[in-house]
């Protein structure tokens, strides 16, 4: 056999091959249409539509470490230091309603000094001008430095609740806005009595560069109460904020004094950097076993917060603050569940932040 028989010998059995090949050719299937994600515009920058429906979904949130520092802090009388890495994500679905918009939020808060767990730092729905979850309560709002303090912890006392199980109505009128929210105290598990609420309402108005709120609020189990004013204005090259407080007596909105006040100026130097020197008092510290205010002890604090953005998205932040207690016969006489007691004397403290929004 010559190569030229081979060679066609061999062209002939491959096309017999292919021929049967192609008689049993199997014929793909038309790829099914796929949907791309849709940019969301109604809502803001950062929403998509969730495919297949009309619902537009928000994730952002952050990646934080920070180093803090305390004179009087360590074991042994000296300096002390902590660190913490913290990651928080937030979902926010929104959809809109012949009611208006419809709305559900969820917050995941991840510490890494806190054991390496998950914890839920809101979850709720906000639909026809009612919120319903479990979200911070209008206490937690406050000035925009650190030197300030919404509530007992920067005494050294518990710290307040400001994320409970609620219930809250808003209204909005233009410059004006009305809010009143009932609160759960109790966040474990199983019923209660009824005994363990906090109401509170707040109003509030804008004009121009000038922001105010004045806010009640009243613990049903302490049956006491406090009020607290706060107001925010361009001034100038920067924001000028301030608010006081009256307290009734303790309670779990405020138990830090009797009376308060914030004060603080917060200057752009550049479009990175800001500058937030601030001040706090706090008046007649101590209370009874029955929660009534009493003697004169009191207490301050000052400081100064700088805000560097270092690119889009990196912010760092640095709080020096220094506190100083009366160091005065302390006169709160302990109560059932825990000590009343409030550290008297001075001491600095601050952090250094990094944070990564996204």
């Amino acid at each position: 056999m010559n190569i030229k028989s081979l060679l066609l010998g061999s062209a002939a059995a491959l096309a017999a091959v292919s021929g049967a090949q192609a008689a049993d050719a199997i014929i793909a299937a038309e790829p099914e249409p796929m949907e791309y994600v849709r940019v969301c515009d109604a809502f803001g920058a950062g929403y998509f539509y969730i495919p297949g429906t009309e619902t537009c979904l928000s994730i952002r949130g952050y990646v934080r470490t920070q180093f803090d520092f305390a004179e009087d802090a360590a074991p042994d009388g000296d300096w002390g230091y902590d660190t913490n890495a913290r990651g928080y994500l937030t979902f926010d679905a929104k959809s809109d309603t012949e009611y208006g918009t419809l709305t559900g939020q969820i917050n995941l808060e991840a510490d890494s000094n806190g054991a390496n767990s998950v914890i839920v730092d809101g979850v709720f729905i906000q639909f026809a001008g009612f919120t319903v979850g479990s979200f911070y309560n209008y206490w937690d709002a406050g000035l925009s430095g650190e030197t300030d303090s919404n509530d007992s912890g920067a005494l050294g006392v518990f710290g307040g609740n400001t994320l409970n199980d609620a219930i809250m109505y808003t209204y909005e009128g233009g410059a004006f806005t009305v809010s009143a929210a009932v609160e759960n105290f109790t966040p474990e598990t199983g019923f209660k009595d009824f005994d363990n609420f906090g109401v509170s309402g707040q109003v509030g108005a804008t004009f121009g560069g000038v922001n105010a709120t004045l806010l009640g609020s009243y613990d049903s189990n302490f049956e006491e109460g406090a009020i607290r004013g706060l107001v925010t204005a361009e001034v100038g090259p920067g924001t000028f904020g301030a608010f006081a407080v009256w307290s009734s007596g303790r309670s779990r909105y405020w138990d830090a004094s009797e009376w308060a006040f914030a004060a603080e100026y917060a200057v752009a130097v550049t479009e990175k950097f800001k500058i937030t020197p601030g001040f706090q008092y706090w008046d007649t510290i101590d209370y009874s076993a029955g929660g009534q205010y009493m003697g004169d002890r009191d207490a301050w604090r000052a400081g100064v917060t700088l805000d560097y953005a270092i690119t889009e998205g990196l912010t760092s932040k640095l709080s020096l603050q220094y506190t100083d207690v009366d160091t005065g016969v302390a006169r709160k006489q302990p109560y059932a569940g825990g000590s009343t007691s409030k550290a008297a004397g001075e001491a600095w403290t601050g952090f250094l932040r990094l944070q990564r929004n996204f």
